[in-house]
Parts: structure tokens; sequence; C-alpha cells
């Protein structure tokens, strides 16, 4: 039996951890215990956090796995590329790894590959406003290397921008912050695959949030809305900016926005799946296209199989934030539900980030 290592078991990397079983995979799984969902449903679990590689690393030594993945996390990603360059699998080559995670890093390549990018600078918990002296309002500070929004604020001003540093540098691993001009306009993500260097569109999807000034996710939608001619103008950028970061063998979730004049921005982009089961979930539902067993075959070196004409099925995933958000998904009949996940009523009133939300449900006119 081919063996299959995944690093992360929550929630939205179960979805992967039952995938690869349906696959006849056997699963070794690697988390923090605490909230590991996948514990229940790996054949095998190893309660090892996902941020120590080498010691990941050794038990893979002994499992000797056929390909090591993940979904929906840089974090999780650093380690899928560090143990599988190690034990020769294909991956994303480590040397690249910073400017794939890393939102300075990044924006550095983008610049240096030619791909449209907010102006930015990086600071640590100690900022300069004369940084910025002379960029356009409204600003955004995010933190250097997290994800779910956290520690995202936006600022119209000067005021207050020292304590939002402050704060994403708290959030971050590396205690760093960018600070970049905003980017106007509607907000998209692009949903790819790449093989040998190779970039396949399997989806794109519209994203919808609470606003200024964090900034969460509220839901998405797939297909997204974008014109044929918008989508394939956004289709080139995001193909130029993965050429850019060196994403070579992974999934990628490529943010975006387009302005009233059809300008199309690069926000940021993991060489990941996306989260918030946009990869796991929404992409089949949409396209058709098994985005997971796509992962999985590249994380084994097999090329994916891509299906050219998507069903034109739609799905869309909605958070749920209050007690209303509750009712309303109550009124949606039972076969527009594809799934309604556990509901955390203990974070009522208290969401200040992707992480905190209470739940969410799927609809879908998949048949």
């Amino acid at each position: 039996m081919k063996k299959l290592v995944i690093i992360g078991a929550n929630d939205f990397q179960n979805q992967l951890i039952l995938k690869a079983k349906s696959l006849g995979y056997e699963t070794h799984v690697f988390a923090w215990e605490d909230g590991a969902v996948g514990k229940y449903t790996a054949d095998y679990f190893y309660p090892v956090s996902i941020i120590e590689k080498d010691e990941i690393l050794e038990k893979c030594r002994e499992i000797e796995p056929d390909g090591v993945c993940s979904i929906g996390s840089d974090l999780a990603s650093v380690t899928v590329n560090y143990v599988a360059e190690k034990l020769g699998l294909t991956c994303n080559p480590t040397r690249f790894t910073a400017m794939q995670t890393n939102k300075a890093e990044m924006r550095k390549a983008f610049l240096n590959g030619g791909v449209s990018c907010p102006r930015f600078v990086k600071t640590g918990e100690s900022f300069d406003k004369n940084l910025i002296s002379d960029f356009r309002f409204p600003v955004i500070v995010k933190p250097t290397d997290r994800s779910g929004s956290r520690g995202i604020m936006k600022l119209e001003t000067l005021d207050g921008i020292e304590e939002a540093v402050r704060e994403a540098c708290g959030y971050s691993f590396e205690k760093s912050a960018v600070v970049e001009e905003f980017i106007e306009g509607d907000e998209y993500s692009m949903e790819t695959v790449s093989f040998g260097g190779v970039h396949h569109h399997l989806a794109t999807t519209k994203k919808f949030t609470t606003g200024a000034p964090h900034f969460i996710e509220t839901g998405h939608r797939e297909p997204s809305g974008l014109s044929k001619e918008l989508e394939e103008k956004a289709i080139r950028e995001v193909f130029k900016a993965l050429d850019a970061l060196n994403v070579r063998n992974s999934a990628g979730h490529s943010e975006f926005k387009v302005d009233k004049d059809g300008n199309i921005g690069i926000i940021e982009i993991g060489a990941r799946m996306g989260g918030d089961c946009i990869g796991s979930d929404l992409v089949y539902l949409s396209t058709g296209n098994d985005f997971m067993k796509m992962v999985i075959d590249i994380a084994c070196g097999n090329e994916p199989e891509i299906k050219e004409t998507p069903d034109n099925n739609s799905a869309e995933i909605h958070f749920l934030f209050t007690e209303e958000d509750i009712e309303e998904m109550n009124k949606f009949p039972k076969d527009k539900l594809y799934r309604v996940s556990d509901i955390d009523y203990s974070n009522l009133g208290h969401i200040t980030d992707s992480s905190t939300r209470l739940g969410y449900y799927i609809i879908t006119d998949k048949r």
C-alpha cells in the first residue's frame, strides 16, 4: 500500500486525510494534538507540531512515504517542502520557500519579475513614519508571515499606525510587518495547480469579507462572475506571478483585486491550496475537478488529471458570525446544503480573525 504523509490535522486538513484514504493511501498525519480532528481519521497520527521539521523528517525516514502534502496552510507548506526535498520527493524547492510564504520577500520577487505590486515597506515593532511619507492612503498593515486575517488593519491616515504595526508584529512569527498601499477593487482568488513548472487554471473565486479594518472572510463563491475577458487577463497576471515565485509543483491560491478600470492587482499568493474549503470542496463542486486528488498526485510525482470542460455548477461557502447567520443558514432547503460544520457558540461576540468564526455551511446546485 502506498503511504502519504499529511502535515496538519484540523477540520480543513481532515478533508485531505479522508480523500487520501478513499484513494487507497495509508495516511501518516503529523499535527499538534489540540484540535486535531484528523487524529481520529488518520491511519497513523503523530502528536508533533507541524513546525518541528527535523523531528517529522526523522520519523518520515522510517515511514518511507510516497509523498508529503498539506492543504490550505503556508506554515504547513514550509514543512512539506523541507521534508519532501530531504526525501527526494516532488515539491517546490526549499530555496524559494521564503518568497512563497513571506509577504515582504514575495513582494520583492514580484518587483523582480515585473508583476504589479503595491508600494510597501517591511518593518519591526519600532516603526518610522517617514518610511511611508510619500505613500498614497489608505494603507494596510499585515504580518509578514501569517494568514487567516490575523493582525490585518486598514488605516485611512497615519493615526494609529504604530499600534497597528505592533499588533501585526505580535502575530508574526518573525515579529515583522509590511505596510503597503491599499489596492482598491473587488477581491477574488484564483485556484491553480502547477506540475513541472507548468500552471493550470482550475477556478476563479469571488471573495466576501467584513471589510475594513480587519477583512475577515465571510464567504466565497464559484464561479466568480468575472467576465471571460477579465478572467483571462487575471490568469495571465497570476501565471506571471507564479513564475516570479518559482512555484513549480503544488497547488496555488492567488488573491487579487480588479478595480473599476479592469486593472488586476495581485495581493499575495499561497503556493498551496486555498483554505476555507475553497480547494477541498468548492473547486470540485463548481468544476468537477478533484483538486485534492491533484495535490496528492503531484506530491507522489504524478501528473495531475485535469478536466478541460468544467461542469458549470456553482458552490458557495458562508461563515457564521452571529445567531442571525445561523438562522439564515436554517432557511436553506436541505437538498441545497452540502455540508454544515460544527458550531462553536463560545466565540459569539468574540470573532477577531478567521480562526474564531463560529462555523460554516456550504451550498451547491451540483447534481
